[in-house]
């Protein structure tokens, strides 16, 4: 696929989502009737279960990009303590795996947020779970497209390093 096609598709694709999420929002889909009956047992202990998966992906999407900035600022300041040559070179390093774990981290809230809604959602809940999807789609999305460039960036730089 050419150069210019790529970046039209990068640019249509992002745009295409979202107005198809308003479309979506627009549709007027009247409100199942909720059962008023006392949950029964399996349903609660259900919803215990689901509200921990919650609580476990929440955290571990927080541990995972905490780690990822913590690690990142260790590198960077061992870095410019050791003041290496090729600084351009690790930052850009740094930068591609801090990258690669806030798309960790998103997808785990991604997930949380989908447990979240996964017994008996309302239209509400619905429409909030698909805002914060989308949303988060949209960035890691953006963040792949980022990655990538700069990992195909940093092969181009290592290969002409090495060429010289």
């Amino acid at each position: 696929m050419s150069k210019s096609r790529e970046s039209w598709t990068n640019l249509v694709m992002p745009i295409a989502l979202i107005l198809g999420f308003v479309l979506l929002l627009n549709l007027n889909v009247g409100e199942a009737v909720k059962e008023t009956a006392v949950s029964s047992r399996l349903e609660e202990w259900l919803e215990l279960v689901v509200g921990y998966a919650t609580a476990v992906g929440e955290i571990s999407a927080a541990l995972v990009i905490g780690i990822a900035v913590v690690r990142s600022i260790v590198v960077y300041l061992r870095q410019l303590v050791t003041r290496q040559d090729k600084c351009l070179d690790s930052i850009e390093t740094i930068r591609l795996r801090l990258g690669r774990a806030l798309i960790l981290g998103l997808e785990f809230t991604v997930a949380s947020d989908i447990l979240r809604t996964a017994i008996a959602p309302t239209r509400q809940e619905i429409v909030n779970l698909g805002a914060i999807v989308l949303l988060r789609t949209l960035l890691n999305y953006i963040l792949e497209h980022e990655i990538r460039l700069g990992e195909e960036s940093h092969s181009e730089e290592r290969e002409n390093y090495q060429a010289e």
